[in-house]
């Protein structure tokens, strides 16, 4: 027995619109072979574009040390990671991939030690990236503006390395560490102040030498700050407290100079950073030659010609040199920075002027935050423990401190 399935009579509405509009089956077959097309040209294309040329593993270029590690970080993101494994092979070593920009999608990768680094400045960096929204990251000093605390001060709060070895101390440490594509500087988070004063070879020196080279770079640094302006409220509102032989001395030099001090210092100033910025910008061996021919022969040609002292001279390349000793750029830019609006005030207020701005950068320092770390610690809130082992350094300083954890009230001890 036979079953026939009867169809219902169709309209002869429905079959006009049959002939008029035919139904077309999907061509499967045809379907699939497009795709397999495209995907085949596709792989060909990268098959067939080579991967671009790529700078050799080379020595670091502005983080010069005497002892470490040679080698440094270069323009492609996964052979900085290899790098990083290759110098810090810990089993909890993590990291988390995002992709920034829209018009040029580029790879960053957040980098930390899972059992060292606290899980809330993990997130809080996660956080920050997730809300940068840019066109391209051509550099990781695009990230760095979207993710401090405070864009407008003056002073960097993240440390920014070329050395393989600072990162992972730093990653030891409890920071965390962002790569990103295209740029050897990795960007370690978060950046205090006294982390931003240590230099490279300081990890792999003595305790006992630690200490006289700390020292000499915090006075370094106050000398690069304050000498231009101790300098110009002495000689012109305070000239009793030079001494009678000194003073003397000081009026025969600055006999015929017919600027005051003020003027003489920034002119001194500006021309020292007209040659700074010569020396980085020209070549290597060209900007050697210019930095010294101008120190010299701008120098000896200005006192010559009666336009500033000796002494001012002697001021402005000790305040130069003490710059240098610096080890981070950006904060030596920042020191630069704040040198003139102190020049200001000595030249307006004399020592009582210097001293309205140094309480003015305490207080912004005091106030300032590097990831809800503050910005001065261990200094404040003082941790006794913590900064006599930051300040002696290796090899009890990873035992004893870490910059995620500097803050006890929020992040705890781990």
């Amino acid at each position: 027995m036979s079953w026939r399935i009867k169809h219902p009579r169709r309209l002869e509405s429905e079959h006009l619109a049959d002939a008029r509009y035919p139904v077309r089956e999907p061509d499967n077959d045809r379907l699939a072979e497009k795709v397999l097309t495209t995907a085949a040209r596709k792989i060909s294309r990268q098959l067939k574009s080579p991967r671009p040329p790529l700078r050799q593993v080379s020595e670091p270029k502005s983080e010069n040390a005497v002892r470490g590690p040679r080698n440094s970080f270069i323009e492609d993101l996964e052979d900085n990671f290899r790098i990083l494994q290759k110098h810090l092979p810990a089993p909890d070593l993590t990291r988390e991939d995002l992709t920034l920009g829209r018009a040029s999608p580029t790879g960053v990768a957040m980098i930390y030690l899972r059992e060292r680094a606290h899980p809330e400045l993990v997130e809080e960096v996660r956080s920050r990236l997730n809300k940068i929204n840019v066109v391209a990251v051509l550099e990781s000093g695009y990230l760095e503006h979207f993710i401090q605390d405070n864009p407008a001060s003056p002073f960097p709060q993240v440390l920014v390395s070329e050395r393989p070895d600072r990162v992972c101390i730093a990653l030891l440490e409890g920071r965390v560490a962002i790569l990103v594509d295209n740029t050897p500087f990795v960007l370690v988070v978060p950046g205090e102040l006294l982390s931003l004063l240590q230099a490279a070879d300081d990890y792999y020196n003595k305790r006992q030498f630690n200490i006289l080279v700390k020292l000499l770079r915090y006075l370094a640094l106050l000398a690069s700050l304050l000498l231009p302006s101790l300098y110009i409220a002495i000689t012109t509102f305070h000239q009793d407290m030079i001494p009678g032989d000194l003073l003397i001395s000081i009026s025969a030099a600055r006999q015929g100079v017919p600027l005051p001090a003020i003027l003489e210092a920034v002119f001194k100033e500006v021309t020292f950073e007209f040659l700074r910025e010569a020396s980085i910008r020209l070549p290597a061996v060209v900007g050697q030659a210019v930095n010294i021919v101008g120190a010299l022969v701008i120098g000896q040609a200005a006192i010559q010609a009666g336009l500033v002292s000796p002494l001012m001279v002697i001021v402005v390349a000790f305040t130069g040199i003490a710059s240098f000793t610096v080890p981070q750029y950006p904060l030596g830019q920042a020191i630069r920075t704040l040198r003139f609006p102190l020049m200001l005030t000595a030249g307006i207020l004399g020592l009582f002027g210097v001293m309205l701005g140094l309480l003015a950068i305490l207080l912004h320092l005091c106030a300032l935050r590097s990831f809800g770390v503050p910005y001065l610690s261990p200094l404040t809130p003082l941790q006794p423990v913590q900064l006599a082992a930051s300040t002696t350094l290796p090899p009890r300083h990873l035992g004893y401190t870490a910059a995620a954890r500097s803050n006890a009230n929020r992040y705890g001890r781990i």
